[in-house]
C-alpha cells in the first residue's frame, strides 16, 4: 500500500491526478497540501477540498504558501480558468481546511511514520522548501519523492520558453529540493513536461469517458472540457496532456515506468531564458552524483487505464 501525500496547486489536471490516486486499490491518499500556483492559494484550498468532496474521502486539506520564495512569476488562469477549475463554479459544501500550515503537516507526517510516505509534488515546491529549511532530515524521512516538474531539454511551456511552468513558478524553491535530495545521496523521480507530451490522451478517449454516467466522471467532464478545448484552438492537437495524473500514475505504480535515467538536474536561477530551467547532466563521465531518476518512457495504455479506473 502507498501512503501519499499529494502536495498540489489544483488545477485541472490536479483533479484529474487525485482521482486517480483516490480510486486505486493498492494506494491512500492520506493529505493535500495545497500551494499557491495554477491560481491563487485560496483558489487552491478551495478547488482541494471540492475535489475531496467528489471522492467522498475523508482527506485533510492544509493551507500552504501562497506566494514563491524570492519573487512572483506567473499563473496558469489562462488554461485552468480563474478559478482553477475551469470556472465552472464548484465550491466545496461541507469540507474546511485544517488549521496547521502544509509545510508544518508534512514534518509532522514524515516523523510521525518515517520512511512511510511517498510524497507527490504536483504543484510549485514552495511548502517542500519550507519544510526542508526547518528539517533538512526530510529527505531521509520519505520513503520516495515524485515531482511533476521540469522539462529535461529545453521544451518548456512558459514565457521563458525552457521552463516548466511548476518549477518556474519558484525556482529557488525547486533548487533547495534538488539539492537537497543530493545532499541526502538520494534521488527523486521526475516525471516532466515532455514525457507528458509523449503521452498525451487522445479526444476519442476522453469523449468516451465524459459518457460514463458516475459523479465523478461528470466532474472530470465538467472540469477537463475546457482543456481540450483550450489544446485544440492554441495547438491544433486533438488531444489534452495530464501531467499531474501522469505523476500520479508514476506514484500508485511505479512499474508503469518503462524507462528512466539516473542524472543530476540543477536548477536555473537567473537569466531571461535560463530562470526556471532543468538543468541536466546528461554526460555520464562525470562526477556529479545523479539526484533525480528521470522518467523517460511510460506505459501509455496502463496510464491511460488508471485514469479511466479513477472515474467510476
Amino acid at each position: 500500500m502507498e501512503r501519499l501525500i499529494i502536495d498540489t496547486d489544483p488545477g485541472v489536471d490536479d483533479a484529474q491526478a487525485i482521482l486517480l490516486a483516490t480510486a486505486h486499490p493498492n494506494a491512500k491518499v492520506e493529505a493535500l497540501l495545497a500551494v499557491g500556483g495554477n491560481v491563487g492559494l485560496d483558489h487552491t484550498v478551495r478547488n482541494a477540498l471540492t475535489i475531496v468532496e467528489v471522492t467522498g474521502q475523508d482527506i485533510p486539506v492544509y493551507a500552504g504558501c501562497a506566494y514563491p520564495l524570492v519573487m512572483f512569476g506567473e499563473d496558469a488562469s489562462h488554461f485552468h480558468g480563474h478559478d482553477g477549475l475551469g470556472d465552472i463554479g464548484l465550491v466545496p459544501k461541507v469540507r474546511q481546511a485544517e488549521s496547521e500550515h502544509a509545510s508544518l503537516a508534512l514534518l509532522r507526517m514524515a516523523n510521525d511514520a518515517p520512511g512511510e510516505y511517498t510524497l507527490v509534488a504536483i504543484g510549485p515546491l514552495t511548502n517542500i522548501a519550507v519544510a526542508l529549511k526547518l528539517d533538512p532530515e526530510l529527505p531521509n524521512k520519505l520513503k520516495r519523492l515524485v515531482v511533476m516538474g521540469g522539462a529535461v531539454t529545453g521544451r518548456g511551456n512558459t514565457s521563458n520558453r525552457t521552463a516548466e511552468f511548476n518549477i518556474f513558478a519558484d525556482p529557488e524553491a525547486a533548487h533547495v529540493v534538488f539539492e537537497s535530495w543530493g545532499k541526502a545521496g538520494k534521488m527523486l523521480e521526475l516525471v516532466d513536461w515532455e514525457v507528458t507530451l509523449r503521452n498525451g490522451i487522445p479526444a476519442a478517449l476522453l469523449e468516451r469517458w465524459f459518457d460514463m454516467d458516475t459523479p465523478r466522471a461528470r466532474f472530470f467532464k465538467a472540469v477537463s472540457e475546457g482543456a481540450l478545448a483550450f489544446t485544440r484552438k492554441y495547438y491544433h492537437q486533438d488531444m489534452i496532456w495530464a501531467a499531474d495524473a501522469l505523476a500520479l500514475s508514476v506514484a500508485v505504480e511505479p512499474d508503469c515506468v518503462r524507462e528512466a535515467v539516473a542524472r543530476h538536474v540543477g536548477i536555473g536561477l537567473e537569466g531571461r531564458y535560463e530562470r526556471g530551467q532543468t538543468a541536466v547532466e546528461w554526460r555520464t563521465n562525470r562526477p556529479t552524483p545523479p539526484n533525480a531518476s528521470i522518467v523517460m518512457e511510460v506505459d501509455t495504455d496502463r496510464f491511460h487505464a488508471l485514469m479511466e479506473a479513477g472515474l467510476y
